[in-house]
């Protein structure tokens, strides 16, 4: 394999691009080349659960694919988001426009995976967001030619804000990313504990990539809800989490919910601090066998298993080269009506489908963090406590407002 670092964003205030490629010739392919981007966080407070792991991911599909699809070379370019709408959308435009990009996977940040969505429904070239959650990617903003992969702010907290009403966490204070991403998270949970008897007694903004979320915590503690959600993710969530340990807040009583969690975010906790959360995942590298044996490859590459964005980033680049290669060219129109049509089936999707408004419907799990004396190793964090069907955790067809579904 070939591998050449290439600045592609030299003048995109400093977003990189990363290039592998794998030859032959052939068939019906535009530019004689099919090339997929990953997009997303490289640098900032996501990246340990995207970030290059997710082009590791990536490369990993096309290698099993064999390098090329209908005798051309698939070619990967990644570039670093950096969390800024006018980076992701340049680049975005860059890729398509320029270097001729077919399809662009992960965005990992709600706003800026609306911007992307937006201009590769402009451009009528394909977009697959992984790593951000907001519904309205499958709602009023959907797009023929967008797909959301794996979670979203609806289905993620949903199951582990269920399960923690029925355990009479009946009052919620919010601490709450301020950007589209936390918004979102907030509003579906406030709306399913509302709709379930539980009270939201208030909420807080905090901003993106902070370090103190003392006064955040202080206004959540003062609030007296029984549980705190915690509406952000990443360093952020990490953050937060050991600040909240230094103030005692579960010692006096009040319960803390993570509403968007990931393996790696346990992971720098540590079990001790992080030991009994439960939370929802769309996978978990020691599931089954198969998960098991992705992990270890990935493992070998990138030194620790993968996040279920970074398996889904194999997972929706495998996806769209089968449908490359079923209708026979990489024309937009004929991949997009392949990769609708064909069921998903991976190590980590059994049976999963793709609905009119984009949105992938696939089971979810809710996780429970062992104890210090449960784990057996480095990266034994998890168990999972239940599968939640992909048709019931996902938020209806009829209820997100998507265009495409009142069309027809």
């Amino acid at each position: 394999m070939r591998n050449t670092l290439k600045s592609t964003c030299a003048a995109l205030l400093a977003a990189t691009a990363f290039t592998w490629s794998a030859g032959m010739s052939s068939a019906q392919v535009t530019d004689d080349v099919v090339k997929v981007g990953v997009l997303n966080d490289m640098s900032g407070p996501y990246s340990d659960l995207q970030g290059q792991g997710s082009a590791v991911a990536a490369q990993m599909a096309i290698d099993d694919f064999g390098g090329t699809v209908l005798g051309k070379p698939i070619e990967l370019v990644a570039g670093d988001l950096q969390n800024k709408v006018d980076v992701g959308a340049a680049v975005a435009r860059l890729w398509y426009d320029t270097e001729k990009v077919d399809a662009i996977f992960d965005v990992g940040h709600s706003a800026v995976a609306l911007a992307v969505q937006e201009i590769a429904r402009e451009r009528n070239r394909i977009n697959v967001t992984i790593s951000a959650g907001t519904p309205a990617l499958t709602g009023e903003s959907c797009s023929p030619n967008g797909f959301h992969w794996t979670y979203d702010n609806y289905a993620t907290p949903r199951a582990t804000a269920l399960a923690t009403l029925k355990e009479g966490g009946d009052s919620w204070y919010f601490i709450t990313a301020d950007y589209a991403f936390g918004h979102s998270l907030e509003e579906s949970t406030r709306a399913l504990v509302e709709e379930n008897g539980g009270n939201v007694l208030g909420a807080v903004r905090a901003p993106l990539n902070g370090t103190d979320f003392a006064s955040f915590i202080l206004q959540a503690q003062g609030s007296g809800a029984k549980v705190i959600g915690l509406a952000n993710a990443g360093t952020d969530l990490v953050n937060t989490l050991k600040q909240m340990s230094e103030f005692g807040i579960v010692e006096g009583g009040q319960r803390i919910i993570g509403l968007l969690v990931n393996l790696t975010d346990i992971h720098s906790l540590g079990l001790e601090a992080a030991q009994g959360l439960m939370y929802t995942e769309a996978f978990y590298w020691d599931l089954n066998d198969e998960t098991r044996a992705f992990a270890e490859r990935f493992r070998a590459i990138h030194g620790k298993p993968p996040t279920q964005m970074q398996a889904s980033a194999y997972s929706a680049v495998n996806h769209y080269l089968k449908a490359v290669e079923a209708a026979g060219t990489d024309e937009t129109d004929n991949v997009l009506e392949a990769m609708k049509s064909m069921p998903i089936n991976d190590f980590m999707t059994k049976d999963g489908r793709i609905r009119e408004d984009g949105r992938v419907i696939r089971d979810l799990y809710l996780v429970r963090v062992k104890t210090p004396a449960e784990s057996t190793h480095e990266w034994d964090l998890l168990e999972v406590v239940a599968t939640i069907k992909g048709e019931d955790a996902f938020r209806p067809l009829d209820k997100g407002g998507c265009p495409l579904v009142s069309q027809n």
